[in-house]
């Protein structure tokens, strides 16, 4: 059994999962992966995944016996080198499936009926120069989904209340009760929202680039709870800037916590 005191904690967790944690054990903090090491002689490293943990991190910790990954992806690890030590990983899959789904369901129609630009036109007393802009409708519209995996397809079985019609992308076709597309740039032709719901990775590294935004167009919207590494942030800033779509609200960040900065200047952009 690992020490409770042998523990590193690698990056900040939310203060109800810090609370539980410091409940059970005591670690050691490490705030920043590529900070200076507090203690070599851990057994045990606790992190979450927007926390890359490195071959290079972990040759600096020879007694590493386990990785503790709180979350549901694991792409912040390096499969290949564990395997190769024999260094134990786990996850955590399904625990965030409802938060995820009900999250992205609030993103939806918060940049559907822009509930917070309808907001700020009501607290800054501006409804008595004029009405607000009509906003638009969740039922009937087109929802593509980027990812048909456990979250995907909880996500898909709320939505169908909502009367909308829904279809899907993802490395095969999974026979499920909803069309598969097998092409990611005419999901976005199809789609009125496009939901990202895939895994980090190499195989998703920029997915959403260029070509998958014009594709999606003017009136629609992107919505990304995966990962900040599924989406080129530079062609998304380039098309929310120039209305190439009509809007997209983040969750994740290539770089987070320090996103672009050019993301907090725009109105047609949710960030969470």
């Amino acid at each position: 059994m690992i020490p409770v005191n042998s523990v590193l904690q690698v990056g900040f967790f939310p203060e109800i999962m810090q609370d539980e944690v410091l409940r059970r054990l005591t670690p050691v903090m490490m705030p920043d992966p590529k900070g200076s090491i507090p203690q070599r002689d851990v057994q045990a490293i606790l992190t979450r995944p927007s926390y890359p943990i490195t071959p290079a991190l972990l040759d600096q910790l020879p007694q590493v016996k386990m990785i503790a990954c709180c979350g549901v992806g694991y792409d912040n690890l390096p499969l290949d080198y564990l395997k190769q030590k024999g260094i134990m990983a786990s996850n955590t899959p399904g625990v965030l499936n409802d938060a995820v789904c009900e999250l992205t369901i609030g993103m939806l129609f918060a940049l559907l009926r822009q509930i917070p630009r309808a907001h700020e036109f009501v607290s800054k007393k501006h409804w008595v120069n004029g009405a607000f802009p009509f906003t638009t409708s969740l039922a009937g519209k087109t929802i593509g989904i980027v990812g048909m995996g456990r979250i995907g397809q909880e996500l898909a079985d709320r939505l169908k209340a909502f009367k909308v019609k829904i279809a899907y992308h993802g490395p095969r076709d999974k026979h499920l009760p909803y069309p598969y597309i097998s092409s990611l740039v005419e999901l976005a032709k199809w789609s009125d929202v496009l939901i990202l719901c895939c895994p980090g990775g190499k195989e998703t590294e920029r997915m959403i680039h260029k070509e998958v935004l014009n594709a999606l167009g003017p009136s629609s919207y992107l919505i990304n709870v995966a990962r900040g590494s599924v989406v080129n942030e530079s062609d998304l800033l380039f098309a929310l800037q120039n209305q190439i779509i009509a809007g997209a609200a983040l969750d994740v960040f290539e770089n987070e916590p320090n996103l672009d900065p050019q993301f907090l200047e725009l109105s047609n952009v949710l960030l969470t």
